[in-house]
């Protein structure tokens, strides 16, 4: 046996092993991810929602009919395959989520989006997606951007009590997805169950109740009453409950009483805050709407 095939036996049998302890040896690194994991989330009325994905970027390549086909289903995002979770009953698009965790995934098209809400949550990109797995599927327009957002975002704009919308944006197109939640039916038995219970309400919660009640069209003459009951504690928030008053008189058709709720609310505020005062502007505002 020559040296060269000596050699060659002695690093067959050693080098493997060699090799084992090198990599052993080497300490664990944590580099940057390329596409770093976010988790957003958001309570809209009464409904938790939690969406966790992750983030590419632009890097001076085409995205939409690029790297991301049309006519494809994509993850919406990168990595692990998107996932939205709400804590309660929700509609997307007016179409009925139950409760409950799901994948989130798209087909982008150059005019219109296909939304899809699948209960397979837990699998990597979109490559084990099936149709079957699909609770829902709708469709979105998209709307382009005068300038491009490098990052992939996911966020919640235009927040209501019972109303959102879920954007979808990068480079220079947005994706809205329209949601909303049911609130009334679930607050009002709260809230009058605890106006009927014993004891004295704070004058916080007379305002808190009132407001709801002015905001969703409900019964106003309860809103007034409840505003008036805050009012008699002199709570130290008087102005701000004052304008409320003005304003729960003003859809009452009540348009003297608004103007002297208001009037009241303004020389309180400025008291309070001074002439630069929010709620003097807003309750200048109310009394031009109650002039004849």
């Amino acid at each position: 046996m020559n040296s060269k095939t000596l050699l060659f036996v002695l690093w067959i049998a050693v080098g493997p092993v060699f090799a084992s302890r090198l990599s052993a040896q080497t300490p664990a690194v944590n580099f940057p991810a390329a596409s770093p994991a976010c988790t957003l989330k958001q309570r809209v009325g009464l409904t938790d929602i939690e969406v966790v994905y992750s983030r590419p970027g632009v890097k001076n390549r085409t995205i939409f009919g690029g790297i991301v086909p049309y006519g494809q289903v994509w993850r919406t995002g990168a990595n692990q395959a998107t996932t939205i979770s709400f804590s309660t009953p929700v509609k997307l698009e007016g179409v009925d989520i139950p409760a409950g965790k799901y994948a989130l995934f798209t087909i982008p098209g150059e005019n219109e989006w296909t939304v899809i809400v699948s209960k397979n949550a837990a699998q990597w990109g979109s490559f084990q997606y099936n149709e079957k797995d699909d609770v829902t599927r709708f469709q979105v327009k998209p709307v382009t951007l005068a300038e491009s957002i490098e990052t992939f975002t996911i966020e919640f704009n235009r927040i209501r009590d019972e109303s959102a919308v879920l954007n979808l944006v990068w480079d220079k197109t947005v994706v809205p997805i329209h949601l909303s939640v049911e609130v009334t039916s679930q607050l009002v038995p709260q809230i009058d169950a605890a106006m009927a219970a014993p004891g004295k309400k704070s004058d916080g919660f007379y305002f808190q109740a009132a407001t709801f009640y002015y905001n969703h069209d409900l019964d106003q003459k309860k809103a007034l009453e409840w505003v008036n009951a805050g009012l008699a504690d002199n709570p130290r928030i008087a102005y701000e409950m004052l304008h409320l008053k003005a304003q729960i008189l003003a859809k009452q058709g009540d348009k003297a009483g608004a103007i002297a709720a208001a009037k009241q609310s303004t020389e309180l505020a400025v008291k309070a805050e001074g002439p630069s005062s929010s709620f003097v502007k807003m309750n200048q505002d109310l009394i031009a709407s109650q002039q004849p």
